[in-house]
């Protein structure tokens, strides 16, 4: 083996695909028990490895050499066998400064406020010295600087986020709320999935510069490729691997009218895209075991909706689909959450004489020009890009895929 990454329970990683596209080179996943590690490291049978979780602190004596700032992390992420000699580094500081840059966040002179004091947290405070921050502040549970006297911190500037929270399966929630900090210019969540946290969705609603974390671990992978294999790695060569993964696991939301098309285009879109394809109604159906227009006639349209935000939270939580949404979603604020935290959003239009009404109660009893008129605004607000249905299905489906493409 020459490369891999070292973890006890890896599970679902996107390293080799990085790693691969970044460099070209085979990249191994070893999921590896910690009686295992030392040997692994005394036979020195690989040219360079990640490390992750448990294991960044447990692989620092086992190495020869120690770069100076994995030693002021105290934490290791990356070996390299040079000649049978082990030199520990950590790119995830490279990595994060990436990611600030990238998004636009200055912390030169600013106050920056680190959430979490655990390992990423050691490595955003180094990621903030050198990218000159003035003050920074680690926020912890039990710490002196805690989640209960977050006022004192009220004139941050930059605010990173290191802790779990937010993270599938439990997203939806922030570890604080952003009206403690009125004078952020920047805001960083190292969680990645869900690629929109809601602490982010509250930065994107402020008008924040904020990003996940993915461009972090695509540029720690890309230093780790540069040490590896001692070749530079361009900066093109990055974005493109940032992109392809952002494309792979984003969901595409279909928003519209009733009878606008959204099945049908989202069918086409999925294939098109190689994505599985959901059907948000269908789930509510099969959820309740009886059609949509059963559930309006002996339940009420409350429990309906009551159903549908169940199911968007479900659906939303997937990643790599294409989801087909009922037309009345836009209608509860509560699901444009659970549908952006993953997605991009698309509204179907099409003209409303074209619109069939058979099996959708909303429409049989409800004027549709009066239906769109009150509807139209909630579309917009929900929508990050509009399409309109009025050709062919196969034709929406590729301007859908064309716009998507575009950086």
């Amino acid at each position: 083996m020459e490369y891999g990454l070292l973890g006890e329970k890896l599970g679902h990683s996107f390293s080799p695909q990085l790693h691969k596209a970044l460099a070209g080179y085979d990249y191994a996943l070893l999921p590896t028990p910690p009686g295992e590690v030392e040997a692994l490291f005394r036979h020195r049978a690989f040219k360079g490895l990640n490390v992750t979780i448990p294991y960044k602190q447990t692989v620092i004596p086992l190495c020869d050499e120690i770069d100076p700032r994995a030693a002021t992390i105290g934490a290791v992420n990356t070996v390299v066998n040079r000649n049978g000699k082990l030199t520990g580094f950590n790119t995830d500081i490279d990595g994060l400064i990436y990611l600030a840059k990238r998004a636009g966040v200055d912390m030169a002179g600013k106050k920056v406020v680190v959430l979490g004091s655990g390992g990423t947290s050691r490595t955003a405070c180094a990621a903030a010295r050198e990218l000159g921050a003035a003050e920074i502040v680690v926020v912890s549970r039990k710490g002196e600087d805690n989640y209960e006297n977050l006022s004192r911190h009220g004139d941050a500037e930059v605010l990173i986020n290191t802790t779990p929270v937010g993270m599938f399966p439990k997203a939806g929630v922030s570890p604080v709320s952003l009206d403690a900090f009125p004078r952020l210019t920047g805001v960083l969540d190292v969680v990645y999935n869900p690629l929109r946290t809601a602490l982010l969705m509250e930065a994107e609603a402020r008008h924040i510069p904020a990003s996940c974390g993915l461009p972090m671990l695509a540029a720690q992978a890309r230093r780790a490729a540069e040490l590896f294999t001692g070749e530079s790695v361009p900066t093109s060569r990055l974005e493109a691997a940032i992109a392809g993964l952002t494309a792979q696991v984003q969901n595409v939301v279909l928003i519209g009218m009733p009878g606008c098309g959204k099945s049908a285009i989202g069918r086409a879109l999925a294939r098109r895209l190689g994505k599985e394809f959901v059907d948000l109604d269908r789930m509510i159906a099969e959820r309740a075991g009886r059609s949509i227009p059963e559930i309006f006639a002996q339940e009420g349209e409350d429990a309906f909706r009551a159903l549908e935000h169940q199911i968007a939270r479900e659906a939303g939580s997937r990643t790599g689909c294409v989801l087909s949404t009922g037309g009345g979603i836009v209608t509860r604020e509560e699901n444009y959450a659970p549908l952006r935290q993953n997605g991009v959003i698309v509204h179907i239009r099409r003209e409303i004489s074209l619109l069939p009404t058979a099996g959708r109660p909303v429409s049989q009893s409800t004027d549709l020009h009066e239906l769109w008129r009150r509807r139209e605004p909630l579309y917009a607000a929900f929508a990050d890009l509009a399409v309109d249905n009025s050709g062919t299905i196969e034709g929406a489906a590729e301007t859908i895929e064309k716009e998507l493409s575009q950086p």
